[in-house]
């Protein structure tokens, strides 16, 4: 489904403030050495020494961060939990969200399943550098997570623009990724794409002032919308079906990280280089993966609709889909319903 900032401005107002802050771990955050073993019930990170999955179905939130990967010189904020022993799984966040959006899924999944989640560089706690951002920059640091941290074969599992994520990695590291689950992805379709061939060579004094004008605006939007009153309205929106899962807790992890210095930059460059979709097509990338392939959709998506599925599958006949009754993010707003969905996914491959 195209994403554009004309037709959907309100869809990243409310993204951007699904982000965290930056914290410092190491360079691969895990147990001392000769530190006691702890029980499979609970995760290797030290800030989750004590949070036993077995009993508790919702990760805290911990503003600080989880553990840390040092990647290109950059603090990626990741969480882990599970017996290494299991199915090793991976899930992605949406654009603007952060691990902790997974809330409600990997303390759940983590009791069958070696679970991962990571916050893309730009969002969530993890580093938020002032440079170009495309969807290739997180589908790299997808696949060097997959190949360095993980380190084995995974499913791999991403809601909105981490769900084009995770598509763009599996259809580039087809040795390691062995399933794929959509959650309402983002990403557009050949034939969505707007005229950019057949643009002519603009005045650039005049590219110089709508380029001014579009970060004014944006900048003034982005102090607007990371109030708290105005993320609530706007995130019970797109949880149409459960807006009450859209509490105190989740606003505060949103609103908390939009503090950083370069946030609002960072919303800037990736609004404008992503406002139109990722420059790669859907169509290629479902051509290109071999993996199983699921699509888990919230139906009730105000933003990306059942439609954009509905094309993956005639692109994709051998994918299969859960729907789920839910907006769109389907992972929060109707967790039950996606866990037991990536769950019987996993297990059939």
């Amino acid at each position: 489904m195209k994403i554009s900032c004309a037709s959907a401005s309100s869809l990243f107002l409310v993204s951007s403030l699904l982000s965290l802050n930056g914290h410092t771990v190491g360079a691969l955050s895990t147990p001392a050495a000769g530190a006691p073993t702890k029980t499979t019930a609970f995760s290797r990170l030290p800030v989750l020494e004590n949070f036993d999955y077995t009993t508790n179905d919702r990760l805290p939130w911990i503003e600080q961060g989880y553990g840390t990967w040092k990647w290109k010189g950059h603090e990626i904020n990741y969480v882990e939990m599970g017996d290494p022993s299991k199915p090793a799984l991976l899930l992605i966040h949406g654009f603007g969200a952060s691990s902790y959006h997974f809330r409600y899924n990997i303390p759940i999944l983590a009791r069958d399943h070696h679970v991962y989640a990571f916050d893309m560089l730009g969002f969530g706690l993890s580093s938020k550098p002032i440079q170009e951002y495309t969807a290739e920059v997180w589908k790299d640091q997808a696949v060097d997570f997959v190949r360095e941290v993980i380190g084995k074969p995974v499913t791999i599992s991403g809601n909105s623009l981490g769900g084009f994520t995770a598509l763009y990695a599996a259809a580039t590291e087809k040795d390691l990724i062995n399933g794929c689950v959509l959650l309402n992805a983002a990403g557009r379709f050949k034939d969505q794409a707007v005229e950019e061939e057949e643009e002519t060579e603009k005045n650039k004094f005049v590219e110089a002032i709508q380029a001014a004008i579009q970060r004014a605006v944006i900048a003034v939007s982005f102090v607007v919308t990371k109030q708290p009153a105005r993320i609530q309205q706007v995130l019970k929106q797109v949880y149409p079906v459960n807006p009450a899962n859209v509490d105190s807790e989740l606003v505060e992890s949103i609103q908390v990280p939009a503090q950083d210095p370069n946030a609002a930059e960072v919303f800037y460059r990736v609004i404008v280089k992503n406002g139109s979709g990722p420059g790669v097509y859907v169509d290629d990338l479902l051509e290109r993966v071999e993996c199983p392939l699921l699509l888990c959709w919230g139906e009730e998506d105000p933003w990306i609709k059942s439609a954009a599925a509905d094309k993956m599958q005639v692109l994709k006949p051998t994918a299969k889909r859960v729907s789920i009754d839910a907006g769109h993010c389907p992972h929060d707003e109707a967790p039950q319903a996606v866990n037991t969905a990536i769950s019987d996914f996993v297990r059939e491959l």
